[in-house]
């Protein structure tokens, strides 16, 4: 009962987080001589303050409207190309002059662990300038009906082959964190069945495909659980009236509280220091407030998807072992010959140890020496590994360079040879 206590307390709160909301806009409101006071603005604090940490955070917008190529800046357009009941995937179409080619096609496998794939805002605007650039937006369990099915590990490496089929020849994957996993799996099952399709390349980036080198909290905490208490005590049945309602989740809130227990004193600060700047009004508290809308914004996870993942990346290590099963057939790394393969890893990272992106290419043993590449980027944390400064300036020029250099597009397919009274060869 603990999911429907939790919507429960929401909803109480409601007419209390509406009347502390007006209330703030009558203490900010520059018409009232109390706002200029300490006591006006000191009160406009801590009404907003209450209604942050009582309010649910809404799927924030990607919000990209143009970009920069080159000297131009050109319009950006937002459009679903391919949709299934867990999943939208999302083109951010560029209004680009006919006479500059075509870019790369790069598929951003978005983590499905919690946050919306809006967490990857800066990854996208970061490649844009230089790539035709698609998203999977992958939709909150609660609110996919029970009629739609489920949707567990097999299905998302079906998704992410359907997704490649979509787009087509040539098509790049970068799977961001926990989708690392099932992007190889994918290619590995792609390339076993010889499919023309396979990605040319795969970024791998702060992934969890070997959780037993330099394991973390996150990866220690799933080693001293058995699967039975995740199952006992993280899985809720979504609550009336959402459309999602009896489907067994795992709540976003929860996976949230863990996010936060991790860095609780960073979080704790960052508020307090959020507060002292709205009573100073100095227009720091800006920047707050976007990353946490971004942050405090979570989505459920379908039961079957979660627990198998927790048993097969964090519990039993079924990929680098050789033991991961795909629809009831093994999958096999070593079939991945012809795609390329870039693992990036932050020194810091406390979510993926060092060296648990890196695995890939020890268990990718068949692709080429010179279709391969590993980076480590100093002096930072599993987010920096996708998005900040860093990113922008030393990690995703190194992706665009990779991906150009093995864009199958860019190959001349070998010209046949015939041979009289034979055939070509």
């Amino acid at each position: 009962m603990f999911y429907q206590l939790y919507e429960l307390n929401h909803a109480a709160m409601a007419p209390f987080r509406a009347a502390a909301d007006i209330m703030r806009f009558a203490y900010a409101n520059p018409l009232n001589p109390f706002s200029h006071t300490p006591f006006g603005r000191t009160m406009a604090a801590s009404l907003e303050m209450f209604e942050r940490t009582t309010r649910r955070y809404g799927k924030p917008e990607f919000g990209l409207k143009q970009t920069t190529i080159g000297d131009r800046t050109v319009s950006v357009r937002e459009e679903v190309v391919w949709s299934r009941p867990f999943c939208n995937l999302l083109h951010f179409a560029r209004s680009v002059p006919a006479a500059r080619g075509n870019d790369p096609r790069i598929l951003i496998v978005a983590p499905m662990s919690g946050h919306y794939a809006t967490l990857l805002r800066g990854t996208v605007e970061a490649l844009l300038p230089s790539a035709d650039i698609y998203i999977t937006d992958w939709i909150d369990a609660r609110m996919v009906p029970m009629t739609e099915g489920t949707f567990d590990f097999d299905d998302y490496v079906d998704y992410v082959i359907e997704m490649l089929h979509f787009l087509g020849h040539d098509t790049h994957v970068i799977a961001v964190c926990q989708p690392s996993v099932p992007v190889l799996a994918a290619a590995a099952v792609m390339e076993e069945a010889r499919d023309p399709l396979s990605p040319a390349s795969m970024t791998l980036m702060g992934g969890p495909i070997d959780t037993r080198i330099n394991p973390t909290a996150v990866n220690k905490l799933a080693q001293e659980r058995s699967l039975q208490w995740f199952s006992d005590n993280v899985i809720m049945n979504v609550p009336w009236p959402q459309p999602g309602f009896m489907r067994p989740v795992y709540p976003g809130f929860l996976q949230l509280s863990g996010f936060m227990s991790m860095n609780l004193d960073r979080h704790l600060v960052a508020h307090k220091e959020f507060f002292m700047h709205l009573v100073k009004n100095d227009g720091e508290p800006e920047r707050h407030r976007d990353f946490y809308d971004e942050y405090l914004a979570v989505m459920d996870l379908t039961a079957e998807f979660y627990l198998q993942t927790v048993e097969e990346v964090f519990i039993k290590h079924s990929l680098p072992k050789g033991e991961l099963m795909h629809r009831g057939k093994r999958v096999d790394p070593a079939a991945i010959r012809n795609v390329a393969l870039l693992t990036v890893e932050g020194e810091n990272d406390d979510i993926s140890g060092v060296g648990q992106t890196k695995a890939a290419q020890t268990i990718c043993v068949n692709i080429p020496e010179d279709m391969r590449m590993h980076y480590l980027q100093p002096d930072v944390g599993h987010y920096g590994v996708f998005n900040g400064s860093r990113f922008r300036r030393e990690i995703a020029p190194r992706i665009i360079d990779f991906v150009r250099q093995h864009s199958r597009s860019a190959i001349k397919p070998p010209v046949p040879r015939v041979i009289k009274g034979g055939r070509a060869g």
